[in-house]
């Protein structure tokens, strides 16, 4: 009868002793393990990947790489376009030489003599009230970007006393005329034109043209302050760099140049880079042109 009972002892002594022989097994190779990992080696964690690549710069130099994008130059074509109801040119059309024309011979009008013709305008004077005011024609197929330097012939000291007309100092439509107040009428005066320039060019050419301050192009303000040209949503500032007013009074940059460069990039977005001259052939410079570029 003891028998069994001394039995179930030795299974019972049997059980326990295997458990505890598994707990050391089990704690003895954890302890291992944990040695191991802290003297002989360590976990391997993938690599941290870079950081996503990016634009980098000022904000300026930021701006700069978008706007000269052809990209952006080509959406900004298109946009400004539709804004003034005109069919948008590409920017190989935008990119061609444009027409130049200029006459520097010594011209004199007086009011009542016949008209002379020069760089593709007819002009004449006339008397309206107390003001004498040229009458500026264009003879040419296309819209037209001008400048007529002219002098009172005695003097234009007291020319801002009269009011101006308005009038588009920049640009003559097609077969279009305007219509600019010289100076006040005096007995015996007359006009004295030194220099016609005129420059073709397409219609949205002629709608960037009129966006610009004609002081960006040097126009003294007795001519300039009839000026009435296009408002657009956004206006165009009337400073210019320290450097391209130094170029335009020692006649390093004409207002040729500037005419050339603001026929072709909206006034709003790109300034006159002051190494910039204009095209003397198509595509002389990948446009858009800008700044430091």
């Amino acid at each position: 009868m003891r028998v069994p009972c001394i039995s179930r002892c030795m299974v019972k002594w049997m059980s326990d002793q295997q458990f505890r022989i598994a707990t050391f097994a089990g704690a003895f190779a954890l302890v291992v393990l944990i040695t191991y990992m802290r003297f002989c080696g360590s976990v391997s964690l993938p690599t941290k990947p870079p950081p996503p690549a990016g634009p980098s710069g000022t904000q300026t130099q930021l701006l700069s790489r978008s706007t000269a994008s052809p990209a952006v130059y080509k959406g900004f074509i298109e946009s400004d376009a539709a804004a003034a109801g005109l069919a948008a040119p590409t920017p190989t059309q935008m990119g061609k030489k444009l027409p130049y024309r200029v006459d520097e011979a010594r011209h004199v009008l007086e009011p009542g003599k016949p008209p002379i013709e020069a760089a593709g305008l007819r002009l004449h004077l006339e008397r309206a009230s107390n003001s004498l005011v040229m009458v500026i024609e264009n003879q040419l197929d296309s819209d037209v970007a001008y400048q007529i330097a002219s002098t009172p012939s005695t003097g234009g000291g007291d020319c801002s006393s009269v009011a101006p007309l308005p009038f588009n100092a920049l640009v003559i439509a097609k077969a279009g005329s305007v219509r600019r107040t010289e100076c006040v009428w005096r007995d015996g005066m007359s006009i004295i034109v030194s220099k016609v320039e005129t420059i073709e060019v397409v219609p949205l050419s002629a709608w960037y043209l009129s966006q610009v301050p004609p002081s960006v192009f040097g126009i003294e303000s007795r001519l300039a302050r009839g000026h009435r040209g296009v408002q657009g949503s956004e206006t165009c500032s009337p400073v210019v760099s320290q450097v391209v007013r130094t170029g335009l009074e020692r006649g390093e940059i004409g207002w040729r140049d500037l005419a050339d460069f603001y026929a072709r990039h909206r006034c709003q977005t790109y300034q006159f880079p002051p190494s910039y001259r204009a095209f003397k052939s198509d595509d002389e410079y990948a446009i858009p042109v800008v700044a430091g570029g």
